[in-house]
């Protein structure tokens, strides 16, 4: 049984990494109110199935691009059941076609490990190399679900207050696509 702690309203008595004592340091300052659990280690979209139903809302996709060269980064968020295309998300932006950045990159890039990769990595992303992509379809839901920089925190915050508040504290402008 994949385990879910209740929901709480405050950060972690203890962080795992230095990106998560940052996002819950950073949604304080700007008063971004959230609901979290802590749970077994979760990587895969089949995983967050459980946290879904606790936080009553649908987790976002969220997955970490680059270029042949790995030269230009991109942070793909979308919706939990939709498939990825690198084809359709290429022409979507007009750029050379891309694949799923080495777990090496994701570390040094985004401070995170496999199935931790967050919006809130934009916090380490000072000199806003990493292009931040929203498909439309995650504009148009109430919550956003997503990790908190680890693979056992996840959380449920309003889609505004991320695509408003934090992303523009961070400095990140967003593009935003269908695919």
């Amino acid at each position: 049984m994949f385990y879910v702690s209740e929901i709480q309203n405050a950060a972690p008595e203890k962080y795992l990494t230095p990106l998560q004592e940052k996002v819950y340091q950073t949604l304080n300052k700007l008063q971004i109110p959230f609901e979290r659990v802590d749970t077994d280690e979760a990587i895969t979209m089949e995983d967050c199935t459980d946290i879904n139903e606790k936080l009553n809302m649908k987790m976002v996709k969220t997955l970490f691009l680059c270029n042949r060269q790995q030269t230009s980064y991109y942070l793909f968020i979308t919706v939990g059941d939709k498939p990825f295309r690198s084809k359709d998300f290429s022409t979507a932006l007009n750029i050379a076609r891309v694949s799923f950045a080495p777990a090496e990159l994701m570390e040094t890039v985004l401070g995170t490990k496999i199935g931790a990769a967050t919006i809130f990595s934009c916090l380490l992303d000072t000199e806003r190399k990493v292009h931040v992509v929203f498909d439309k379809a995650v504009l148009e839901e109430e919550w956003y679900g997503c990790s908190d920089g680890t693979t056992t925190g996840y959380m449920k915050v309003k889609t505004g207050d991320i695509y408003r508040k934090f992303l523009s504290f961070t400095k990140h402008m967003p593009s935003v696509i269908e695919v």
